[in-house]
């Protein structure tokens, strides 16, 4: 590719690195809603014959962001391909939540930088949420200067521009909004498989001392209910068997309306309607958790069983460094009312340990808050500090033998909880999603209960797609085996 040899223009309007300052700020400006989004002509061939690769970390709203990153790059014309060794682009989506999520990106920019000498005119960008750290832009800068492209999580529909801009430009190309933009619609998607995710909300407004994601992912904004339910429908026309509804704080939807009052259980209950086998959300804050949307979930239908429900310790005073802004009895009244109005929930959760003071009887605290919820499964983590947060002041005070013993422990009793939860479906009949052959044994199917628990069993790769009666046969501690009983009759 010649084009990279032409002479430069003024490209600084492309340098905008991050700022922790401005990305905490909350303003009271309007968020526009643009409904009119589409690549430029002149980019719809850029990527004729060319291919592209995206590496996708952390969490389901960076898968989402990833699809529509790829659905635009094929409007490009621009192709997958699993190679890197074949890809003419290449973007890192990246996580922040966790330090070991961001030494893997930095690694593989490493494993990177060679396969970049080889192939010179290869695009090699890092996006996400990473890319939203004032930190991580300048040790790119200084470090990894081969680099091409660098932007963010609110600048995701400027791909097309700024790839143009990083294939005809001679130094590395910069675009981040520290303040989050306005919403965008009609973002075209590559989607696969038989599930969804559908993105109701943008940013959180919690400010929880340990998290980034409030700096990198803005302000709370949520889309327009008629935007969200038309994509929910149209997903059901295409035959989608399951949606998940996403954002940072989901059951904060609607808080920033001012034209309407309708929150996070009204559009539950719109969507409740539409003809679509199985809806979840994730992630939900247990301050927002309120008893509406428990009476819409109890109304059953293609609302699931299972709520993920993160509690993050048990200890008040943990909680209260934290900024949760509820206790723990509260939490377990909010349990407690959740199990009551619908009897066969699974609930799932996730858990820090070893943040910065953390006592023993801290952490006992946070034991006793497991056993008493029940939890079918965690996600639970050493504390890790993020630059530019309350928490990364304070003293990281817990020594990591003492971390990694009280997580090991954790462990131990959300597997002895997991296997109590999976022992009351032994022998009983549950209905599966089948999701196809099983990743870690080709002799077998895999699919996942409407509580998404996984179940392998035997039978042809052609049910794929299907809804079946699985029988369990054998209880594990994270997943059931079993035979089939019937397989659901498909729709005319």
């Amino acid at each position: 590719m010649t084009d990279r040899k032409k002479p430069a223009k003024d490209y600084s309007i492309y340098f905008q690195p991050p700022s922790y300052r401005d990305a905490k700020r909350r303003g009271k400006e309007d968020v526009r809603v643009h409904y009119d989004f589409k690549i430029a002509d002149d980019l719809k061939s850029m990527g004729k014959g060319k291919f592209y690769h995206i590496q996708t970390y952390g969490c389901q709203m960076n898968e989402h962001d990833s699809e529509m990153m790829m659905g635009m790059l094929e409007e490009m014309g621009y192709t997958w391909t699993d190679n890197r060794e074949e890809a003419d682009v290449i973007l890192l989506n990246t996580c922040a939540v966790r330090e070991n999520a961001e030494d893997r990106v930095f690694g593989e920019l490493g494993h990177l930088k060679s396969l970049k000498k080889e192939k010179p005119d290869l695009i090699l960008g890092v996006c996400g949420c990473m890319s939203q750290e004032e930190g991580v832009v300048n040790r790119i800068l200084t470090r990894h200067q081969y680099v091409d492209l660098i932007f963010g999580t609110h600048n995701i529909h400027r791909l097309p521009e700024l790839l143009r801009e990083a294939v005809f430009a001679k130094e590395m190309v910069v675009e981040v909004w520290s303040k989050e933009g306005d919403i965008i619609e009609n973002l075209p998607k590559k989607r696969a498989g038989l599930k969804a995710w559908v993105n109701i909300m943008y940013g959180c407004d919690k400010f929880c001392t340990y998290c980034i994601v409030p700096y990198t992912r803005g302000k709370e904004r949520s889309r327009r209910p008629a935007d969200v339910i038309a994509e929910v429908r149209e997903l059901a026309r295409q035959g989608y068997k399951e949606i998940t509804l996403l954002g940072q704080n989901v059951n904060a939807y609607g808080k920033d309306f001012e034209d309407i009052d309708y929150r996070f259980a009204d559009l539950m209950a719109d969507i409740q309607k539409i003809d679509i086998p199985r809806v979840r959300f994730t992630t939900s804050h247990p301050r927002d958790f309120d008893d509406k949307l428990i009476e819409v979930l109890a109304r059953g239908g293609n609302m699931v069983e299972h709520i993920h429900l993160p509690v993050q310790s048990g200890s008040n005073e943990i909680l209260k460094k934290m900024s949760r802004k509820y206790t723990r009895e509260s939490y377990l009244e909010l349990v407690r009312k959740i199990k009551e109005a619908i009897p066969n929930v699974v609930l799932t959760t996730d858990i820090i340990v070893g943040f910065p003071g953390e006592t023993d009887a801290q952490f006992e605290e946070t034991m006793s808050l497991v056993r008493e919820a029940e939890f079918a499964s965690a996600f639970t983590f050493i504390y890790s500090p993020r630059e530019g947060t309350p928490a990364a002041k304070m003293a990281d005070d817990v020594p990591m033998e003492v971390k990694k013993e009280r997580l090991n422990r954790l462990n131990e009793l959300v597997a002895e909880l997991s296997l109590k939860d999976n022992m009351k479906l032994s022998g009983q009949t549950v209905e599966v999603l089948v999701e196809g052959v099983s990743k870690n044994n080709p002799e077998f199917l895999s699919g996942r209960t409407r509580t998404n628990k996984l179940v392998h069993f035997k039978g042809p790769a052609s049910l794929t797609g299907q809804f079946i009666d699985v029988k369990i046969t054998e209880v594990q501690t994270w997943l059931f085996k079993g035979e089939i009983a019937a397989v659901h009759a498909l729709e005319a």
